[in-house]
């Protein structure tokens, strides 16, 4: 766990380290996570264009209008798309990569609790919104990305340090309990990130996990036993869960850090590090590995999810999932590859 205190310090230091400003897109940003840290990012950050992708032109308006007047300087594009469906994805990204040579950070929250809903593609919503839409935006971004200075990272929000088993013959977790659910798509949105990271080893990806938090992910949830289990939690939520303020104080470290550093270490093309604070531990269990799994306090990977995500690269189930992610691509678009 890494304390409150010294991300708050950390926080107060992008100002200096990142002079010029950042560019960063917002995917699910109008709630939630997504609103919290682009609140807390957008202030520490003058002189930054923030993209906000959303269904929500009404909640964009009013966090658009906050975030400015803490921040003069800032820029703010609201999207009004719903990006449950692949090509729209990559419209999406088209606007926007026709519009800029370098993005700085691709922050993603989109998701939902309606497991019984399915999109126009034909996948189910959870795993469009948590898995193939996220991956779909990784992959248009990443070579602008690549081109960014300073900060090049990817920060995706949903079960990180929650990894588990993975079901080859189901691969997107259908009708399996929720925490079964949320373990599998645990692992294969972790190593996703890993594949992607030998694409771009300049490139740091982060996967979260903001434990208990207000957001709008539950308000789809379907069934009585899920109802019953959401409203048990909300009884408990005092007792749990984390405050907004710091969800978003932490996720901007998340995004901004140099201790989750890119495999590929260039000096001062990174984030900047926060003396005491080492590389972190990544995915693989090596320290700065270029990909980290990364809990609601900031906690590391824990030991039994890096064995179980060893034995996933070990026996092939990584380049199965992988596989199974660019064969959807490919029937839904016609194309695995990136938009241009």
């Amino acid at each position: 766990m890494t304390e409150l205190s010294l991300i708050s310090t950390s926080n107060s230091k992008i100002a200096s380290a990142f002079p010029s400003g950042l560019t960063a897109v917002f995917v699910g940003g109008t709630s939630g996570v997504g609103e919290y840290t682009l609140k807390a990012l957008s202030k520490y950050v003058p002189r930054s264009k923030f993209y906000i992708i959303g269904r929500s032109k009404e909640s964009a308006d009013r966090i658009i209008r906050e975030c400015t007047e803490q921040n003069h300087e800032c820029c703010f594009e609201f999207i009004n798309a719903d990006i449950s469906q692949l090509q729209r994805v990559d419209n999406v990204s088209r606007q926007i990569v026709a519009k800029e040579n370098s993005i700085n950070l691709l922050f993603q929250t989109q998701g939902t609790m309606a497991f019984k809903k399915t999109t126009a593609d034909g996948l189910p919503l959870t795993a469009a919104l948590g898995i193939h839409t996220r991956i779909r935006f990784i992959q248009n971004f990443l070579p602008l990305i690549q081109r960014a200075e300073g900060l090049k990272r990817v920060v995706t929000v949903g079960a990180g340090t929650c990894e588990g088993g993975i079901d080859l013959d189901n691969i997107l977790a259908v009708g399996a309990p929720l925490l079964v659910f949320r373990d599998q798509l645990a692992s294969v949105m972790t190593l996703a990130l890993e594949r992607l990271s030998e694409e771009a080893p300049d490139v740091s990806f982060v996967h979260t996990c903001p434990g208990v938090v207000d957001s709008g992910i539950s308000r789809d949830a379907e069934g009585f036993s899920l109802k019953v289990m959401l409203f048990v939690s909300s009884l408990l939520k005092p007792l749990v869960s984390t405050p907004p303020a710091e969800c978003g104080e932490r996720h901007v470290f998340a995004a901004t850090s140099g201790v989750y550093s890119p495999r590929k270490r260039v000096p001062n093309s990174t984030a900047f590090e926060l003396a005491g604070l080492p590389l972190s531990r990544g995915s693989t269990g090596e320290i700065g590995s270029g990909v980290y799994s990364v809990g609601p306090k900031s906690e590391i990977l824990p030991d039994k999810a890096i064995l179980v995500l060893k034995e996933f690269r070990e026996d092939g189930t990584t380049e199965k999932v992988w596989s199974y992610i660019m064969e959807s691509f490919e029937s839904i678009l016609g194309t695995s590859k990136p938009v241009q």
